[in-house]
C-alpha cells in the first residue's frame, strides 16, 4: 500500500516535535497533528510557564535580602495580571517558534483531533485549536503517539470545584488563601509560587514527607525548606471532600480537620492522554493506568505504531520524551545506529525556592546493590550569611558504591541546585569515582565546590538484606 506519509506524529509536544524534525531531516515525508497547543504541555501548561512564575515569586525576597548588602530598595506589591500577560506573551512567541521549526523542516502541519480509523489511517477532526477545520483522513506507514498526559482529579465529592495545573496558569487573580493537595513536583512548585507572591498556602500530602521517590535525607531537607518558606504542611493526610459556600472553599481532610481557602488546587498526579484516540480500532495494548504499552524501542503491540513520552508512563520528563523521539526517528529513518541515551541516570529537578535536583540512585536504592558510603554536608550559603536567612540551608549528598567507589547518586537542595547538578549528572553517567571528585579542583567561593571537598565519609550504610 502507498501511504501519504512515511511518518505521522500525533501530538506536537517536545517529544513529538523532535521525532518529526529528525525524521524529516533524514528525508522522510512527515506530518504532525496537534489538537490544542503547539509545543505541548511543557511549553504551554508546564515547565516553561511554571519556571517563569517561580522566578517571579523570588523577587520579593531578593528585594528584602538586598538591604543587608547596602541597597535601600523597597518591596512593593505584586501585580498578578502583569505576570500572566508577560508569561502569555512569551508562550505565544514559543508557539510560533515550534510552528516555524516544523514548517522549515518541510513537515505538514495538521490542526485538529486525531482518531485512528485503523493502524495506518487517522481521521483528523475539529478540535479546540481549530473548531471549524474540515475533517481529513491521512495514511502513514509509521505512526507515533506523543499525546502526553493530563491532570488527574481524585474521586471525591466536590473535586470539580478545584483547579489543576492547567487552570492555575490562567487564574484571573491570585487567591489569597490556597489549599494545594499533593506532595509531588507540581504541588511543591506551585506552593512555592503562591507563597512567594504573598498567598497563605496549606500543603496537604499523604506521606510523612513530600516528594515520594527522592532520597530520604533530601525529602526531610525539603520538608524543612517548605516550612521556612512559610507554607503550612499537613503530612499523612488526604482530602475527602471539597465544598463551597459563597466565595469560600472548605477542604475536609481524612483526619476530620477542615481548611478554608479562596482556591483549592489538586496536584494529585497525571494520567496518559489517550481519550478519543480510537485505540480500539488498532491492536494497541493499554496498561491498567491507561498507559500505552511499549517495548524498549517504543514499539506498541501494533506493528508500525509507536508511542513516546508521558503517554507511556515511563520516565515522565520532557528531556526524556525528546530523547525517545530523537532515538526513534534515527532508528526508523537514519542510516547510522541511533545514539545511546543513559535513561538510568536521568537527572531531575524540583523548582521550589530553594530548588532541589537529583541524579542516580537514592541511598536506599543503592543499598540493593551493596554497601554504600555516604558523604553529606549542610551549610548556609554565602549570600545568606549576610542576608540573615541563615535558616535557608544548602544540603548536598553523594552516594558512593563502597566496593568500586563509583559515585552512583548525587543530590542537592539549595540555590542553583539544578544548574550545579547538570554537570554532576555527566560525572555520574560516566561512572566516575569518589577519587575522581576528590582530585578535581573546586571553584572558590561557590557552593558547588562542596561537591569536590567532601572528603570525610559521613556514614557507611550496609547492603539491604
Amino acid at each position: 500500500m502507498t501511504h501519504e506519509f512515511d511518518l505521522l506524529v500525533i501530538g506536537a509536544g517536545s517529544g513529538g516535535v523532535r521525532c518529526a524534525r529528525i525524521a524529516a531531516g533524514h528525508g522522510a515525508r512527515v506530518a504532525v497533528v496537534e489538537s490544542r497547543h503547539w509545543g505541548g504541555t511543557c511549553v504551554n501548561l508546564g515547565c516553561v510557564p511554571k519556571k517563569l512564575m517561580v522566578q517571579a515569586s523570588e523577587y520579593g525576597d531578593l528585594v528584602d535580602d538586598s538591604h543587608a548588602f547596602g541597597w535601600s530598595s523597597t518591596r512593593g506589591t505584586h501585580d498578578w495580571a502583569t505576570l500572566i500577560a508577560a508569561k502569555d506573551k512569551e508562550i505565544t512567541r514559543l508557539n510560533g517558534i515550534y510552528v516555524s521549526m516544523l514548517e522549515k523542516a518541510g513537515i505538514t502541519l495538521l490542526t485538529g483531533h486525531a482518531r485512528f480509523v485503523d493502524a495506518h489511517t487517522v481521521r483528523v477532526e475539529a478540535s479546540p485549536l481549530a473548531p471549524h477545520e474540515a475533517p481529513r483522513t491521512v495514511t502513514a506507514k509509521n505512526i507515533v503517539i506523543a499525546t502526553g498526559s493530563t491532570p488527574l482529579r481524585p474521586d471525591i465529592p466536590g473535586a470539580e470545584l478545584a483547579i489543576t495545573s492547567d487552570e492555575a496558569f490562567h487564574l484571573p487573580s491570585r487567591p489569597q488563601r490556597v489549599v494545594i493537595v499533593g506532595g509531588g513536583y507540581i504541588g511543591l512548585e506551585f506552593a512555592g509560587i503562591f507563597a512567594g507572591l504573598g498567598s497563605q498556602v496549606d500543603l496537604v500530602y499523604r506521606q510523612a514527607l513530600p516528594l515520594r521517590g527522592f532520597d530520604e535525607d533530601m525529602r526531610a531537607a525539603m520538608a524543612e525548606a517548605i516550612t521556612v518558606r512559610g507554607i503550612t504542611q499537613h503530612p499523612r493526610c488526604s482530602s475527602s471532600r471539597v465544598t463551597k459556600e459563597g466565595e469560600t472553599y472548605t477542604v475536609t481532610l481524612d483526619n476530620g480537620h477542615t481548611l478554608e481557602a479562596d482556591c483549592v488546587f489538586f496536584a494529585t498526579g497525571r494520567k496518559p492522554k489517550i481519550e478519543k484516540l480510537g485505540l480500539e480500532n488498532t491492536g494497541i495494548a493499554v496498561g491498567d493506568l491507561g498507559q500505552i504499552k511499549v517495548d524498549a524501542n517504543s514499539q506498541t503491540t501494533e506493528p508500525g505504531v509507536y508511542a513516546i513520552g508521558d503517554v507511556t508512563d515511563r520516565i515522565n520528563l520532557t528531556p526524556v520524551a525528546i530523547a525517545e523521539g530523537h532515538n526513534l526517528a534515527d532508528r526508523l529513518f537514519g542510516n547510522a545506529p541511533p545514539r545511546e541515551w543513559s535513561f538510568d541516570t536521568t537527572p531531575k529537578a524540583v523548582f521550589f525556592s530553594p530548588p532541589m535536583a537529583s541524579v542516580g540512585l537514592t541511598e536506599t536504592e543503592a543499598t540493593h546493590h551493596g554497601a554504600v558510603d555516604i558523604y553529606f554536608t549542610r551549610f548556609t550559603p554565602m549570600r545568606h550569611t549576610l542576608s540573615g536567612r541563615k535558616e535557608r540551608k544548602t544540603v548536598m549528598k553523594l552516594v558512593v558504591q563502597q566496593s568500586s567507589q563509583i559515585v552512583v547518586g548525587a543530590h542537592i537542595l539549595g540555590d542553583d541546585a539544578p544548574e550545579m547538578l547538570q554537570g554532576v549528572a555527566v560525572a555520574v553517567t560516566a561512572g566516575l569515582t569518589k577519587q575522581d571528585f576528590d582530585r578535581t579542583i573546586g571553584i572558590h567561593p561557590t557552593s558547588a565546590e562542596e561537591l569536590v571537598t567532601m572528603r570525610t565519609r559521613t556514614r557507611e550504610t550496609p547492603a539491604a538484606s
